[in-house]
């Protein structure tokens, strides 16, 4: 390398912090990325933000068309309407492992080298994002084979909506969590759910950064994710801004949920 090549931002954040990026459903990580653009360039010099694709593709999400429609294909973690193909819960967990691992090799084939520390996820990402810190929190906890090979210890939760997922409901199961083969249109009646257990096994124990927009439609989901599920020893963060079902652009919001970020990463101890 010549001594006198200014370094790209990409080359630059190479051996920083990583945050694994999981797309909405009827999105994929090319356009997650420029949704992110002003938080990655918030967080440029602390972590490296990377991108994710879902295993199934789909037809066009939400405010795709006509911004995005040279940006196809567009893709999905879960089942989110009638005609998405129904898979067997287990097959479709993998799947969406096999795609978080991927993320994960692809960007250490790049020359990526710093710890991989946090998740941050919207809507259909976030609610995977949420279920794989409780996946891993569960790991850690009895000691299980870890099915990713990394260990993140915070989550960023972006219009995400309960109820989470299990991966194995073999050796994680709760009458508050569904399974990955069943459609996100299903909704849990968290009157009637009860867990006596001792043990609280839906509870996410890391910490997370939940934002919400308060003209979201979904806002009551993105409530009782974060109430149901992320009040466990780590806590949750609440930040509101005045917007729908999209991402914050505003500087002043996008500042909001940064400086929420680092306060979460240096409590877990990797800053």
């Amino acid at each position: 390398m010549s001594p006198h090549r200014i370094l790209t931002p990409e080359e630059e954040s190479l051996d920083l912090p990583r945050i694994l990026c999981l797309h909405g459903g009827g999105v994929n990580s090319t356009i997650f990325r420029m949704q992110c653009r002003i938080i990655v360039k918030e967080l440029r010099s602390t972590f490296r933000l990377c991108f994710a694709d879902a295993p199934y593709t789909c037809g066009p999400g939400p405010g795709m068309i006509p911004t995005y429609k040279d940006y196809g294909p567009y893709r999905r973690w879960l089942r989110h309407k009638p005609e998405h193909q129904e898979v067997d819960s287990a097959d479709g967990a993998q799947a969406i492992v096999d795609s978080l691992a991927e993320a994960i090799e692809s960007d250490n084939r790049q020359g990526g080298t710093g710890e991989w520390v946090g998740l941050l996820g919207f809507s259909q990402g976030a609610k995977v994002a949420a279920s794989v810190l409780l996946m891993q929190d569960n790991e850690r906890k009895n000691q299980l084979p870890p099915r990713l090979p990394c260990s993140f210890r915070f989550a960023v939760v972006m219009a995400g909506s309960a109820p989470l997922i299990t991966f194995d409901s073999d050796v994680l199961s709760s009458p508050y969590l569904v399974t990955s083969a069943q459609s996100t249109a299903l909704h849990l009646n968290f009157d009637s759910c009860r867990d006596d257990s001792s043990e609280k096994a839906h509870l996410v124990r890391s910490p997370t950064v939940h934002v919400h927009g308060l003209r979201d439609p979904g806002i009551n989901l993105h409530w009782q994710l974060m109430e149901y599920y992320c009040q466990g020893q780590g806590g949750a963060r609440l930040i509101e801004w005045d917007g729908d079902h999209r991402l914050p652009i505003r500087l002043r919001d996008v500042r909001a949920i940064t400086t929420a970020i680092l306060e979460v990463a240096r409590e877990a101890a990797v800053l």
